[in-house]
């Protein structure tokens, strides 16, 4: 008995092909990997830096047709804006949304704003403050 051999043939079925698709795949993942890091810290950094102005809602007062609202705004000085606060009913319905206008120059307000509601209003909340 002859015995055969189980080689394929040099440089017809190598694993060259295999090994440059592979180093193809790990740069396109890479490129791909350091492009999606860098939106990320592109939309954090413009979140973060680039906020002009920014409200806490201290806390709230509810009467039968309004809710007294202490908000306290930091802002960028001579920046102008405004924030959002709504009140919701026991059911969870909006009674009231109104927008507040900040344009102090100085970087902290605080400010205690009335909110009208169309029912009894059972919380209030800061929805958001936008710079214009």
């Amino acid at each position: 008995m002859s015995t055969s051999s189980t080689r394929l043939p040099e440089g017809r079925y190598g694993r060259f092909s295999d090994e440059r698709a592979d180093r193809t795949l790990r740069v396109v993942g890479a490129v791909l990997g350091a492009l999606l890091l860098g939106l990320i810290g592109w939309f954090g950094y413009h979140y973060v830096a680039k906020n002009e102005i920014s409200g806490e809602l201290i806390r709230f007062e509810i009467s039968e047709q309004s809710v007294q609202v202490h908000l306290e705004v930091h802002k960028d000085a001579g920046v102008a804006g405004y924030c959002t606060v709504r009140s919701q009913a026991e059911d969870g319905a909006e009674v009231g949304r109104a927008d507040f206008r900040f344009d102090e120059d100085a970087t902290r307000v605080d400010e205690v704003v009335t909110l009208r509601t169309t029912s009894q209003a059972t919380s209030a909340e800061l929805v958001g403050c936008h710079a214009e």
